[in-house]
């Protein structure tokens, strides 16, 4: 390839601002013209009609938390005072593939933004060509020629700009998404360790139902040698000790596939690797949440569909503006000789300055029918953005609401399993002395080992309650945004 001269590159920007002159002369006289006259001209166009909104948001929350203090504390996965906890989160935030297609997404979005607003500026191509024979015999002839040419749109109703500020809006609620499923992974992680902990205490309660089959058939085998009791009492506790073993196998298969699923997440190959401690996560008490009207502002989402709505009523105003009429101004240079340098010589330069002005007759329809699509869209935000608001606000009392009753069921199964404990201690040592029955021992480690089952499952649920509280009220992205700018 031939590199020009830096004195004929001079040349060529020259020729350049020479016509952008040209052009930007004719600008300042027409923008004059449209902003005197222009406006008359334009019709009446509704933005977002924010008023047609529903009265959704409430005075308060309908439980016993509601506040008026500060806001929540944003590092909501420290709350849990579990190290593990946020070192999976920070993986997952760094490695999962869905968020690594949420960030693509983004940068296309951002992109087209870029795009959509370039069509505000005005374009400048330059290009160059040469001809030549090589005939045997015959003289050798070349030929150079280039040219500038330099278009651009008078945005004189504004459609350009509407539909620049449209996809940036677009790109906003591409961000808000992509924070939207930041939260949503970290929420997913912390709610995968739960189950996986409880999936590995639910597993080692089955093993110690095992046990405790094993040394009731024990007891029973002894008593039967002894001739203290008889062949059903050996049967059922046989079966009782099967169906334990039985409900083993079953809960190594969920708790494999718990650390499957949080494998997943983390970008992991799913291979059962992940070990899980022995207790699940402190569960503080309750701290003053945020007014209802501040979750609007945390929640991806809502902001997600906030700028899509306002980007649904940019549209509309750029479809109406389409029945206006349009100006462009084009400009060119061009120049040509029998050699190369030629093509930079000014005064060889032949430049013109067109300025049309196209105003729409007859398009069968389309454009009418674009308004009417548009206006559509906007009208299909609005319900979307009414919708979403109207979900944040039952997720948030859903989470106030499980927050007070898993409490009470948690409390009321530690009694519970304190109780089968002691009855089932009693029901064993009736059955020693003979004065108890086998269906009453079996029954007593049943109502224990349920009993101790419900309270994982409760407390478990309690902890994913919590979890959801803290997505439901927009959670935080300061922890996560920090681990993900470290990773790259």
């Amino acid at each position: 390839m031939m590199k020009l001269p830096s004195d004929e590159i001079i040349v060529v920007l020259g020729i350049s601002m020479r016509l952008f002159c040209i052009l930007f002369g004719s600008i300042s006289i027409l923008g004059a013209c449209s902003s005197v006259g222009g406006n008359r001209a334009l019709p009446s166009l509704s933005k977002v009609p924010v008023s047609e909104i529903p009265q959704i948001t409430p005075d308060n929350w309908s439980t016993e938390y509601e506040t008026d203090a500060a806001m929540w504390h944003l590092d909501w996965v420290t709350s849990f005072a579990d190290p593990k906890l946020q070192e999976l989160v920070a993986e997952a935030v760094a490695n999962n593939y869905n968020l690594a297609a949420s960030s693509a997404r983004l940068q296309r979005s951002l992109a087209l933004a870029k795009i959509s607003n370039s069509a505000r500026l005005p374009s400048l191509s330059f290009g160059a060509s040469g001809t030549g024979t090589a005939i045997p015999n015959a003289p050798n002839t070349e030929s150079y020629s280039g040219n500038v040419t330099a278009s651009w749109e008078l945005d004189l109703w504004g459609r350009v700009r509407d539909r620049a500020k449209a996809s940036a809006g677009d790109a906003a609620a591409a961000q808000a998404d992509f924070e939207a499923l930041q939260l949503s992974v970290a929420g997913q992680t912390a709610s995968a360790w739960i189950d996986l902990i409880s999936a590995s205490q639910q597993a080692a309660l089955a093993g110690d139902d095992v046990a405790t089959r094993e040394r009731s058939l024990g007891i029973v085998e002894r008593r039967y040698n002894s001739g203290l009791s008889t062949s059903l009492d050996i049967r059922l506790a046989r079966s009782a000790l099967a169906g334990s073993r039985a409900n083993v196998a079953f809960q190594k298969q969920q708790h494999g596939n718990a650390t499957r699923r949080l494998e997943i997440l983390l970008g992991r190959y799913p291979a059962h690797e992940i070990k899980a401690v022995a207790v699940l996560p402190v569960i503080s008490s309750l701290a003053p949440i945020v007014s209802p009207e501040k979750v609007l502002i945390n929640r991806p989402d809502v902001r997600s569909a906030e700028q899509r709505l306002a980007a649904s009523g940019l549209r509309v105003a750029e479809a109406r503006k389409a029945l206006l009429p349009s100006l462009t101004l084009r400009g060119s240079a061009s120049t040509n000789g029998g050699q190369i340098a030629d093509i930079f010589d000014l005064n060889r330069v032949i430049g013109s300055l067109i300025g049309s002005v196209t105003q729409p007759l007859f398009a069968g329809g389309s454009i009418k029918a674009g308004i009417t699509r548009s206006e559509a869209v906007q009208r299909e935000q609005l319900a979307r953005y009414a919708q979403t608001v109207l979900i944040a606000w039952r997720e948030v009392e859903d989470a106030l609401s499980g927050e007070k009753h898993l409490l009470q069921r948690e409390t009321a199964l530690l009694i519970s399993v304190a109780e089968a404990k002691e009855a089932e201690r009693l029901a064993e040592r009736e059955y020693v002395r003979g004065v108890g029955t086998i269906f009453e021992l079996l029954d007593a480690q049943r109502r224990r080992i349920s009993a101790e089952g419900q309270l994982i499952t409760a407390a478990s649920a309690r902890a994913s309650n919590r979890i959801a509280l803290f997505l439901a009220l927009g959670g935080s992205n300061e922890k996560i945004a920090v681990n993900t700018a470290e990773s790259e």
